[in-house]
């Protein structure tokens, strides 16, 4: 029998993730888990070299920022009696989620992903995808326009 008792969800607050999330509140809810929910704060130089030139906002607002809106990230309403704890770190996205899920030693990790186009994929690379190469557990990716698991008689 299948047993999840730890699920991460690594979050970049797009709509991936919000996608991402919906699975992983009712993975959760139906597995009884803990979720945790990680953001990794990349330095803003690496994908905005314009910042070279400019001053940075203090390392605080980025991490500020991050605990307000993981604090915020999932409803109260539907957080119903989940155990979730929330994490932020600085440094690179898919070594870090890597890190955590072997620390914490989870059970699966849901993360949503871009669908990004071929062209835009071998410039960019995939968070997603370096997550779904090297996990050493279950992962799950979510595209915010792909097939869903609602069933019609579900949404009346």
């Amino acid at each position: 029998m299948i047993e999840i008792k730890k699920i991460l969800l690594p979050t970049d607050f797009s709509e991936p993730a919000q996608e991402a999330t919906q699975y992983a509140v009712e993975l959760a809810k139906k597995f009884n888990a803990k979720l945790y929910l990680l953001n990794v704060i990349e330095d803003p130089v690496v994908y905005m070299p314009m910042f070279e030139s400019y001053a940075l906002p203090p390392k605080e607002d980025f991490e500020e920022f991050a605990k307000t809106r993981l604090d915020n990230w999932i409803l109260d309403e539907d957080k119903g009696d989940l155990e979730i704890e929330t994490h932020w770190v600085h440094g690179n996205p898919f070594v870090d989620i890597l890190k955590f899920s072997k620390r914490e030693e989870v059970d699966l990790i849901i993360v949503g992903t871009h669908g990004r186009s071929l062209a835009a994929h071998l410039l960019l690379g995939s968070v997603a995808e370096k997550v779904v190469r090297k996990a050493s557990c279950p992962v799950l990716t979510v595209r915010p326009k792909g097939h869903q698991f609602i069933h019609p008689e579900s949404e009346e």
